[in-house]
């Protein structure tokens, strides 16, 4: 890999310059994902800067998500995480009569291998906002589903599930192992019929929580979809509160005209 030079006549500090070159680099190919960038001293004896000014430059691309320091070995690289394609047609039913629920029917489409970890069951009061989605009486309980999904063994999604105890009980929905299909599947074995779903789809940062359980590094950023199933006279089945890994999916959607 060719190192430029800090322009002392050009408006961004050095270590922005230095930040900008190794990061053009990275998009070049020249730094693939898991090479090691250039040690602190090379970058030092290079630039002629101090040794602040490069550690700026490598936080700025720890920030950014490009590159991940490992302790006593140097920085890194970033492996970019599986981009899956989140289509709108991932809740047709044809995908729960193949045995896949949404996550799998994803997967699948995206070619990457699929797997579901820290399951948790429980039954609870809801959050205000959920027993507002939910059109939920003051104590009336709800069945939590909590997960954390992983492509090709990457974390890529946390999500939490929430319907109507009075809907869920007595089925395998109340289990940590849903079943062919998962929960869509038993909502309607068990008579409801989905109709339509409502997606609010925002971003923000991580809390100190999910940068755990997403294993982010600093500064990248989350997608946060809270989906709402409703049947097909309208009523509320299931609000699932997900946060996902940016950079690990495209939000796509096909909205007819007419």
């Amino acid at each position: 890999m060719q190192l430029g030079t800090v322009d002392r006549r050009d408006d961004r500090p050095p270590f922005r310059q230095i930040a900008d070159q190794l990061r053009a680099a990275i998009e070049r190919g020249e730094l693939r994902p898991g090479d090691r960038l250039p040690s602190e001293a090379t970058l030092i004896q290079h630039y002629g800067v101090a040794r602040m000014t490069v550690r700026q430059a490598i936080q700025e691309l720890r920030t950014e998500g490009r590159v991940v320091a490992e302790h006593g070995r140097g920085v890194f690289v970033q492996q970019p995480a599986p981009v899956r394609r989140l289509a709108s047609d991932r809740f047709l039913r044809r995908h729960r009569d193949a045995g896949q629920a949404a996550f799998l029917a994803e997967a699948d489409k995206s070619g990457v291998r699929p797997r579901v970890d820290q399951i948790e069951v429980t039954k609870t009061a809801p959050p205000a906002d959920v027993r507002e989605r939910l059109r939920l009486a003051d104590d009336e309980p709800v069945v939590v589903r909590s997960r954390r999904y992983l492509a090709d063994d990457r974390p890529v999604e946390t999500a939490v599930s929430y319907l109507p105890l009075r809907i869920a009980d007595g089925t395998a929905i109340t289990e940590v192992n849903t079943g062919p299909g998962g929960i869509y599947a038993r909502l309607e074995e068990a008579g409801h019929e989905l109709g339509h779903f409502v997606e609010e789809v925002t971003a923000r940062m991580p809390t100190t929580d999910e940068r755990r359980r997403l294993e982010l590094a600093d500064g990248v950023p989350v997608l946060v979809v809270v989906r709402t199933a409703f049947d097909t006279g309208g009523q509320p089945l299931e609000v699932c509160d997900t946060v996902k890994a940016a950079p690990a999916y495209v939000l796509e959607y096909d909205i007819p005209a007419r």
